[in-house]
């Protein structure tokens, strides 16, 4: 325990240094604040693109998904990652390009633009504002939980509070500058404590049981654990997806990193290490969620109830030095992940709510405005962390269902012609679209709790079938009303 507070603490220390020196490549405007002047090499954004995807999701939500469900969970997590390999060759060239040309900063802003609609920017800053939410106390539930892990329940809350004094201190320093260059450094710890946990439970705790990793195989596929289990229906599995494979295009804090990379051929830098990084920490995630699964199995350890602890479990099983390595890569994906929204968020509420709104917006007041908007976002989002209300998994993937109506407004405005969209019928149908998606994925978590919003099917479509299929629909009839 001593050992993984001195590895904290001295992550912290250097990342906080980082933060303080990127400072120095200077903040004067919100541009700067939010895009970093669109000045971030290919190494920066892939690693912040990378570091802000993979977030404690992966070595705490996935890791306990692919322990309790099995393989599936690979087969989930790898339709997102090609998706987006898919979304970012189609378009990232384009919406690069554009943001350029149209001084874009937020996604809303850049949606408001393309469909000439100043109501629909205003309504999507709304909705980031309310759906990130979620996905933002997800992050700061799973440093919650690894603090459990070391020292029980009461050590839950201390791990809420760190990771939410980290988060303001590194994104107020310096906005994108010191989030992206603290990405960087945190994407790298991510990386090396994900190839030496993998190497220590395989090739160390493994033999050191006198355990044959083909005989946990075995094992696992009698228990139907390396097929598709009867967790994932086709139901179940659709749910899970639908929300993932459009993450792309409609999370903000995602889109927004197309407009960073300084030129084209940072573009394809940071296109080509993001997808190096995503294809080796999903196999690695899951490959330690089974292999955790298989000393359940084997009865070297007992059953996890409570998937979220399987890897708090583990590395209390590990020399401490290595233990206390992991737990601090886990403390800063989660952390890379949420300075990266809120940092989004606090862009959406200064561009697209203050600029939009004031009569005499100025770049000073934009600014505090940001600011305020990040100390509130970290207070409202740790107090939720505490009630906990649902796992990381589905509270992360319940923010993606309430974004889910901006994929067809998102694509469609990226593959129409400015001039198409930009009318008064496709800007309302987009509208209207956003606010029945929206209140679908609403109603269905108000009523049925986090937990279930997502896995609950009507007509046997998940809810996130619906969102999408009700959107799509009256998106498209705003494009038929203007051809005609």
């Amino acid at each position: 325990m001593i050992l993984c507070l001195v590895i904290l603490f001295i992550y912290i220390f250097l990342g906080t240094l980082i933060a303080l020196i990127s400072r120095k490549l200077g903040i004067k405007t919100t541009q700067d604040y939010y895009v970093a002047g669109y000045r971030l090499s290919g190494f920066l954004a892939a690693m912040t693109y990378a570091a802000t995807t993979y977030s404690a999701f992966m070595m705490v939500g996935l890791v306990g998904f692919a322990y309790a469900t099995g393989v599936g969970a690979l087969g989930f997590e790898l339709l997102y990652f090609i998706a987006t390999l898919t979304l970012l060759a189609i378009f990232s060239k384009k919406i690069w390009s554009m943001a350029r040309e149209r001084n874009w900063i937020s996604p809303a802003e850049m949606l408001s633009d393309l469909y000439g609609s100043k109501i629909l920017g205003l309504i999507i800053a709304i909705v980031y504002l309310v759906a990130l939410i979620p996905y933002i106390s997800a992050q700061l539930i799973g440093i919650g939980s690894l603090f459990e892990g070391l020292g029980g329940r009461d050590f839950y809350i201390i791990g809420v509070i760190v990771g939410g004094i980290i988060v303001l201190i590194w994104t107020y320093i310096a906005g994108i500058w010191s989030v992206a260059t603290t990405d960087a450094y945190q994407g790298l710890w991510m990386l090396m404590a994900a190839s030496t946990y993998i190497i220590w439970l395989f090739l160390f705790l493994y033999p050191s049981n006198n355990v044959d990793i083909s005989r946990a195989l075995h094992i696992l596929g009698e228990k139907g654990l390396l097929g598709i289990s009867s967790f994932w229906s086709l139901p179940v599995f659709l749910a899970f997806t639908l929300p993932w494979i459009f993450f792309a295009v409609t999370n903000p804090q995602v889109v927004q990193r197309l407009y960073m990379p300084r030129d084209e051929k940072a573009l394809r830098r940071m296109i080509e290490l993001f997808a190096i990084f995503g294809f080796f920490y999903t196999i690695v995630v899951v490959l330690i969620g089974l292999g955790a699964r298989g000393l359940s199995e084997l009865g070297i350890i007992q059953y996890i109830k409570a998937r979220d602890l399987v890897t708090p479990t583990l590395i209390s099983l590990a020399h401490p030095l290595l233990s206390a390595i992991i737990f601090t890569s886990i403390v800063a994906a989660a952390i890379s992940t949420a300075d990266s929204i809120i940092l989004t968020l606090a862009s959406a509420a200064s561009r697209d709510l203050y600029s939009k709104l004031s009569s005499l917006p100025s770049e000073k007041r934009s600014l505090i405005i940001g600011y305020i908007t990040i100390v509130l976002l970290i207070i409202i989002t740790a107090l939720i962390a505490t009630i906990r209300p649902g796992f990381v998994v589905e509270m992360s993937v319940l923010s993606s269902v309430i974004l889910l109506p901006l994929a067809p407004i998102t694509i469609a405005a990226w593959v129409m012609p400015h001039k198409t969209i930009s009318n008064k019928y496709t800007s309302l149908c987009a509208t209207l679209g956003l606010i029945m998606g929206v209140a679908i994925s609403l109603y269905a978590a108000i009523i049925y709790g986090p937990k279930k919003a997502f896995i609950t099917t009507w007509l046997r479509l998940p809810i996130s079938g619906w969102v999408l299929l009700v959107t799509s629909i009256i998106v498209l009839i705003g494009y038929v009303i203007k051809s005609k």
